[in-house]
């Protein structure tokens, strides 16, 4: 299962998974322009020791747009805000 648009429902392509995954800022939705959030809620304690462990976050990075949800909200915990 891949990511869809919290706003729209369009399913993402892995290359903008990617994008989204290394941008601070979100990324706007390539359908519907919405700006769009990686967003941790589902998948969250597995998702986040991946930032921390190399090992895992080595595992995580192939399978990481797999796993993520989308939103059209700023994850203030995930960006310290």
């Amino acid at each position: 299962m891949m990511a869809y648009c919290a706003n729209c429902g369009t399913e993402w392509k892995v290359k903008d998974i990617w994008k989204l995954g290394v941008s601070k800022d979100g990324k706007n939705c390539p359908s519907c322009d919405a700006r769009q959030y990686v967003s941790f809620n589902n998948g969250g304690f597995l998702m986040g020791l991946g930032y921390v462990s190399g090992t895992i976050g080595l595992l995580l990075i192939v399978l990481f747009p797999y796993y993520i949800r989308l939103s059209n909200q700023k994850d203030k915990e995930l960006y310290g805000e």
